[in-house]
Order: structure tokens, then C-alpha cells, then sequence
């Protein structure tokens, strides 16, 4: 595809602005495949910039190598060459992160998107060597996504410019939730790596700072205003701070249960999709159901 934007290191910016992380729509007999059209197509109309499938939000874990293949068939097929596609490749063996990552070529992805292993919580070195056979398993660009609240490993400014220098590696999802380590990350690394907010509730601030875009969950069922947030932050700070601050119930909303349980719940009540995870998830409670819906309808 071509890009719009390129780094001064010469890489290409995959996308700037908002993106999308993807729920899977599930029904009692697997993907909803009816659903997830919907959902693409009300993200497209929306004006997303981007769509992330195959990460935690859309239960990557549970998702069998066929059914991740053709989730991302489906969706590029759809969207085309509109906006980038990019499928979720992670997990804790690298060898199946390199399948992955192939397959995704073979479907037709526009780069890919692999979290730091976890459980086994490997060394710098070992992190560094997975990511780099990642990402000479497949022409696509690679966007590393830290999330330590899930994995147990933090990268620092000093990896991630390791990272750096290989050609395919060219941005990173910053899920730490700590805007001071997100601060230093982007003026580290600005012209090398484009740097994405993973984190909601600092969407603003991330961009703030220098991050190029965010990758969102609260955009499955906000996209068009968290991509107003995106293009107001550098144009138009006042509206840009009305914006977060009415979206902040919401994206906080988004986490009072493991993501990506509340969200499924928010868009079941929109109609998107069912309530239908796969175990070990389970649907959200009552009490959270009734607050993501109360602050919904209001």
C-alpha cells in the first residue's frame, strides 16, 4: 500500500491517527461473521484510520489459526486499500508467532502487530530475537505492542531503540499506562519509530507528547469521536481537551472488567454484536452491565 507518511528514518508511518482494536463477534456456533461486516463497515463510515484484529481485545488467545486467517480474509476484503489492516500475531512461542505473522501476509494484511511474550517472561535478548524472527518471517511491517499489565514485561526506551534498527520494525503500542515512560519513549525515538497510545484514559496526553496516533478500544463503539480527539489534538487543543473529557466515563468504563469483557458487553447493547465470549471470559456481571448501558443511553 502506499503511505502518506514517512519517518525521517525512512520508515513508513503505518497510519496516524485513531485506530481501531477489534473485538471478535462470537456466536454459540463461532465468529460471527454477519456481525463483524457490521462492525467494519460502522468503523469505515465512522472514519477509522486503521483496523487492528487479532489482539487482546479481539480474544486472540482463543482464536484457532483458521479462524484468525480468515477474520483477516474477511475484514480486508472489505475494507480493501481504504485503510490499513492489521492482524494480531503475538503469543509465547515465537515459532507460531512467525506462522502467524506469514499467514497474515498471505491474507492480505498491511503489517502486523506482535505483543512481548507472555508467561515465560524472556530476557532482553530473548525479546529482541523474537521479535526480530518475527519480523523477517513476512514482507509486512511490525508494530511491537507492550502491555505489561498482561504480560509482565516492560520494554524500555533503550530496547525499543534496539528494535529500531531492524528495516521491518517500524512503530510500537505503548499499553503501559504510564505517561511518563510513554513521554520518554516518544522523544527517544521520534523519526524512528512511530509511537501509538494503547491506553484510552491518555489518549490525549500521549498525543500530546508526540505519539503518532492510538490504538482504541473505547473506537469499537466511539469511533468517530476518538478520531475527532486524534485530529483535534494538533489543531485545535480546547476541543480536543471537551472531547476526552466527555469520552473519559466511558473509556474508563472500558476497564472495570479484563478487557475485553466490558467492551463486548458495550456493543452488544448497540446492537453490534452478541454478548458471546470465549472462556475463561465470561460475560460481564449485572452491575457492570447496567453501568456501561446507564452510561450509554445517557
Amino acid at each position: 500500500m502506499e503511505y502518506k507518511k514517512i519517518l525521517s528514518s525512512g520508515k513508513p508511518v503505518i497510519f496516524s491517527g485513531a485506530a481501531t482494536a477489534l473485538i471478535t463477534p462470537f456466536s454459540s456456533d463461532g465468529i460471527d461473521f454477519a456481525a463483524l461486516g457490521r462492525i467494519v463497515d460502522r468503523q469505515m463510515k465512522e472514519k477509522i484510520s486503521a483496523l487492528v484484529m487479532c489482539g487482546t481485545t479481539g480474544e486472540a488467545p482463543t482464536l484457532t489459526r483458521d479462524e484468525a486467517k480468515a477474520i483477516a480474509s474477511n475484514v480486508k476484503s472489505r475494507v480493501g486499500d481504504k485503510i490499513p489492516v492489521i492482524v494480531g500475531v503475538g503469543c509465547a512461542d515465537t515459532a507460531k508467532s512467525v506462522t502467524a505473522a506469514r499467514d497474515a501476509f498471505i491474507s492480505g494484511a498491511d503489517a502486523v502487530m506482535a505483543v512481548t511474550p507472555y508467561y515465560n517472561r524472556p530476557t532482553k535478548d530473548g525479546i529482541i530475537a523474537h521479535f526480530y524472527k518475527i519480523a523477517e518471517a513476512s514482507p509486512l511491517p511490525l508494530i511491537v505492542y507492550t502491555v505489561p499489565s498482561r504480560t509482565g514485561t516492560q520494554l524500555t526506551p533503550d530496547t525499543y531503540a534496539l528494535l529500531s534498527e531492524h528495516e521491518n520494525i517500524v512503530g510500537v503500542k505503548e499499553a503501559s499506562g504510564d505517561i511518563k515512560l510513554i513521554t520518554e519513549i516518544c522523544h527517544t525515538l521520534s523519526g524512528a519509530l512511530s509511537i501509538y497510545c494503547g491506553s484510552d484514559e491518555l489518549n490525549l496526553p500521549a498525543l500530546a507528547v508526540g505519539c503518532e496516533g492510538v490504538i482504541s478500544v473505547l473506537s469499537n463503539i466511539m469511533a468517530r469521536e476518538v478520531s475527532q480527539l486524534c485530529a483535534a489534538a494538533l489543531s485545535d487543543i480546547e476541543r480536543a481537551r471537551a472531547i476526552d473529557a466527555e469520552l473519559m466515563p466511558l473509556a474508563r468504563a472500558m476497564f472495570i472488567r479484563s478487557n475485553p469483557i466490558p467492551v463486548k458487553a458495550a456493543c452488544s447493547i448497540l446492537g453490534l454484536c452478541e454478548n458471546e465470549l470465549r472462556l475463561p471470559l465470561t460475560p460481564i456481571d449485572k452491575e457492570g452491565y447496567d453501568f456501561i448501558k446507564n452510561l450509554l443511553i445517557h
